[in-house]
């Protein structure tokens, strides 16, 4: 029923402005009574992270800004949420317009400028009626903050209680400077930082760093060596990217902003498979970037991804999207005798890897 009302919205959502429609989908969200999630073929249970999923495709950071309705998408059928970006105080973010359809090329662009209500307002949310799945909390700094280390420490020490994982963004292109916390001397700091809070907390969670696609090979490598130098759980690679890949067609494309959807797909993988092969199984990987489908999701699980997010192609297919790519997963798997997606991890990085020498 709920894949029906969502195809039956879709036309109606897109005819209006990008974010007066995501607001739409958040409400009826909200307004849709709780299910439970369907259950996924047991092939695709995961475990990474050191928690349980049943199934490896989540919702990106990114649409559930402020927490409202986490509930509502693991009844949807995704393996985990991730909330966010968070940050300490509430902001209003860039001014509109700042979301821009480019449907010709099935993308996006975003200048949001972290808009949210602040980690008080969602974390009162997640504790009033904490889902019963995996919710990680995405959270950054202010954009007027003195001490940016400062603000992802204390999301730690806020969500520490309904976090099943914390994710700390370094790679928005849409706050000033932001970017510049995933050189080494920066990130160094910043992590060794944040797991001194998580230590010091009752439950410590994993902790994962978003980075960007547009990383060049030497910072990606000083990524890597610091995060498995420090201990951290796992990267999510990636975020959106400032770069405009050869062939767009929309007039928007001339926007400034993070693009996502479709175009991004091929960056953001090559950049997946260069971080696993590097990372040597140190850490976990979400794949996240133009999943629009089960062969594009599967093309990041076998360039190193234990999970994936999307959230972009939602807003062209549908909630249907959902059950399409776990079906399609699960298809693939038993057509290959393969008995858990884990198998097929990282091997298409690998094979690339031996073929270079």
């Amino acid at each position: 029923m709920r894949r029906a009302l969502g195809a039956l919205a879709l036309p109606f959502l897109l005819r209006l402005e990008p974010e007066t429609a995501h607001r739409g989908a958040i409400a009826a969200l909200r307004l849709a009574p709780g299910a439970k999630p369907p259950a996924s073929d047991p092939r695709l249970a995961v475990a990474a992270l050191g928690l349980a999923f049943a199934n490896p495709l989540g919702m990106a950071a990114g649409f559930d800004k402020n927490a409202e309705v986490a509930r509502g998408l693991l009844g949807a059928g995704f393996g985990f949420v991730e909330v966010g970006t968070l940050t300490p105080r509430p902001q209003p973010g860039n001014p509109r317009p700042r979301l821009f359809r480019l449907p010709s090329d099935q993308a996006l662009i975003n200048r949001l400028g972290f808009n949210n209500d602040g980690y008080e307002a969602a974390h009162a949310r997640l504790s009033r009626r904490r889902p019963p799945g995996i919710i990680g909390v995405n959270i950054g700094p202010n954009k007027d903050a003195s001490d940016r280390i400062a603000d992802y420490v204390l999301g730690v020490r806020t969500f520490a209680d309904v976090a099943s994982y914390f994710t700390i963004n370094i790679s928005s292109p849409n706050t000033p400077g932001l970017r510049d916390l995933q050189q080494r001397g920066a990130l160094d700091e910043l992590i060794a930082r944040v797991i001194e809070t998580r230590e010091a907390c009752a439950a410590a969670r994993p902790l994962l760093v978003k980075i960007a696609p547009d990383v060049d090979e030497a910072t990606l490598d000083d990524i890597v060596a610091i995060g498995r130098a420090r201990g951290i759980d796992g990267m999510i690679v990636s975020n959106t990217t400032i770069s405009r890949p050869a062939g767009l067609t929309d007039p928007r494309a001339k926007e400034s902003g993070g693009l996502s959807g479709r175009p991004l797909f091929d960056l953001s993988t090559r950049t997946l498979a260069r971080c696993f092969v590097r990372a040597e199984g140190a850490f976990a990987l979400i794949g996240c970037g133009g999943i629009d489908g089960a062969p594009a999701a599967l093309a990041k699980i076998e360039a190193g991804a234990s999970l994936v997010q999307l959230y972009t192609a939602l807003i062209y297919r549908g909630p249907g999207l959902i059950a399409e790519i776990l079906d399609g997963l699960a298809t693939a798997l038993r057509e290959r005798g393969v008995e858990r997606i884990g198998n097929v991890v990282g091997i298409a990085a690998r094979e690339r890897a031996m073929a270079k020498g």
